[in-house]
Order: C-alpha cells, then sequence, then structure tokens
C-alpha cells in the first residue's frame, strides 16, 4: 500500500498504482459533471454549423468536446488545489480527495497540467483564434476559487468563466464573434451563477467560521435563493432571445418550456428554510436541464436541415 505522499491509498507502484491515480483524480474533477457545461457548448456548435453550411462537422465537433472536458478538468482540479486548506476545515468537504490525501498535490497539479495541454492543443487544431484567446478561458477558471476570498460575489466570477464556453465554441465553427453565442454565453453564466448560488447554501455556517466569503454566507440563504430564481428567470428569457435570433422553430422553445417548468420544480423542492433536497436540485434537475434543452435544439436544427 502506497502512502498518501506518493499520491493514491491503493496498490503498489506499477500499472495498477497509475490506473488508481487516474481514477482518483477524475473524482477528484468530478468528470461526470461535464454534462453541464457541454450540451450548450454543442447547441452554439451546431448552431454555427447549420448557419454556417448545414452540415455537421464531426472533427470540430469533437475538438470542441476535447476543449470543453480538458478546460473544465483543469479549472476543477486548479480550484481542489487552491482550496484544499479551506475543505479541510469544512465537514462537507474534509472528505475530499486532497484533504484525505486519496490524491497528492503533486498528482493533482500533473493532472491540471495535462487538461490544460489538452485544452490548449484542441484551440490549437480548431483555428488560430480560438488559439489566440485560450488564455483569456484560462484566467477567470483559476481566478475563481480565489473569489471566496476578497468578494461576497464569487459566484458571478464562475458565471463568466462558464459563458465563455458557448462563445468559444461558436469561434470554434466561424472564427468570427457572434452576438448570438455572447447572448446564449450569458444564459449559461448566469444559469450556472445562480445554482451555484444554492449549492453554495449548504456552506454557510462553515463559510462563516471560516471567514470564506460568499452570497448565502453574507446575506443569508433566503436572500440567495430568491436571488437564484431572479437569475433563472433571466435565463430563460435570454434563452427565448436566443431562440429568437436563431429563428429557431417549434422544438427549441418547446425545449424551453421544459427549462421552464423543470427551474419552477426546482425552486419547490429548495427552500430558504428546507435544503434536504438541495442535491437532487443540484445535480439532477441542473444535469436534466442541459440535456433536455441541447435534445430539443439538437432536434429543431435536423428538422430545419442540419444535415448530422
Amino acid at each position: 500500500m502506497t502512502s498518501a505522499a506518493e499520491g493514491v491509498v491503493g496498490p503498489g507502484p506499477g500499472p495498477g498504482a497509475d490506473a488508481g491515480r487516474v481514477r482518483a483524480f477524475l473524482r477528484l474533477v468530478v468528470i461526470e459533471h461535464s454534462v453541464f457545461a457541454l450540451p450548450f457548448a454543442y447547441t452554439a456548435t451546431l448552431t454555427a454549423m447549420f448557419r454556417d453550411s448545414r452540415s455537421t462537422h464531426w472533427w470540430q465537433l469533437f475538438l470542441v468536446t476535447v476543449a470543453m472536458v480538458g478546460m473544465r478538468t483543469f479549472a476543477m482540479a486548479a480550484n481542489r488545489i487552491i482550496d484544499r486548506e479551506i475543505d479541510a476545515r469544512n465537514p462537507r468537504t474534509a472528505t475530499r480527495e486532497l484533504v484525505t490525501g486519496a490524491v497528492s498535490v503533486r498528482t493533482a497539479w500533473t493532472g491540471a497540467v495535462v487538461a490544460v495541454v489538452v485544452f490548449l492543443g484542441a484551440c490549437a487544431l480548431l483555428n488560430p483564434l480560438c488559439l489566440a484567446l485560450a488564455p483569456v478561458a484560462v484566467i477567470p477558471m483559476v481566478v475563481y476559487p480565489y473569489g471566496k476570498r476578497f468578494t461576497h460575489f464569487p459566484h458571478a466570477i464562475l458565471g463568466l468563466a462558464q459563458a465563455i464556453g458557448p462563445v468559444g465554441a461558436w469561434l470554434a465553427v466561424t472564427g468570427t464573434w457572434s452576438w448570438e453565442a455572447a447572448v446564449l454565453g450569458l444564459a449559461v453564466g448566469i444559469w450556472i451563477g445562480g445554482f451555484d448560488l444554492i449549492y453554495a447554501c449548504q456552506d454557510v455556517e462553515a463559510d462563516r467560521a471560516n471567514g470564506v466569503k460568499s452570497t448565502p454566507a453574507r446575506f443569508g440563504t433566503a436572500a440567495a435563493i430568491h436571488a437564484t430564481r431572479g437569475a433563472h428567470l433571466v435565463t430563460v428569457a435570454l434563452l427565448a432571445v436566443f431562440g429568437a435570433m436563431t429563428s429557431a422553430g417549434v422544438l427549441y422553445w418547446f425545449g424551453l418550456v421544459i427549462v421552464a417548468v423543470a427551474f419552477v420544480y426546482e425552486h419547490r423542492v429548495v427552500r430558504p428554510h428546507d435544503l434536504t433536497r438541495l442535491n437532487r436540485a443540484f445535480f439532477q434537475v441542473n444535469s436534466f436541464i442541459g440535456i433536455a434543452f441541447f435534445v430539443c435544439a439538437l432536434l429543431d436544427l435536423a428538422v430545419r436541415g442540419l444535415a448530422l
């Protein structure tokens, strides 16, 4: 059994130990949560392809996927590394891999560097503009975990970081700026920043005790949840604007109705004085929102003539 300092508690040196490190690193960055951002990046990518040539360019779509997953993996790894001392003082996060020693800081940094190199490589293969702008996407990913040290609104920084995805995906296809993509990116950023407010509600007491800044810690759970409701109303409005700007069809609007109903359900199960179903709202409902929206947007594009 290796020591914690060696990376992962498990088999000794060899292929088994390396595989264990990889699995522990993937748990550290919660790789499955890529589902939150990918559907909207895909929507931007395929909408841009539809408007550009009405054809799906699978190589570009693959590179967008690699870039998105690479950047998100880097962001999560950096977040965990930077926040490991804060995580150790919070009972909810004290079992995270960097706190327990299941993953060493060295392993986490190695994974983060590999992920950002993969991201940069994908950007280089997409087009020169994507590569030139890639460092701009990295900055808010690193600033976000530090945000809780100097502002009560780190959720806004997270929203900005997430808003970059659809814009970058559109640039990957066309190489040009798009206001449509900017509107979709803003919708995604406000959506994710909003449900990050809900997520932060479970750490109010620990954050106050440890001097960690957040909107719920500063203004209370009720104010944070009301702010989230406002954010999600704005999200629906922006998705409607995106649909209008791209001349979306019936299936897109049907998807938007599904999103709106899901938001209503989310805010019915999470109340200021009842956070018992918070994880359902955070993980299940928001995963469903991303997937349902993309499926409807994809079907709408296909019906309108996108060649898959």
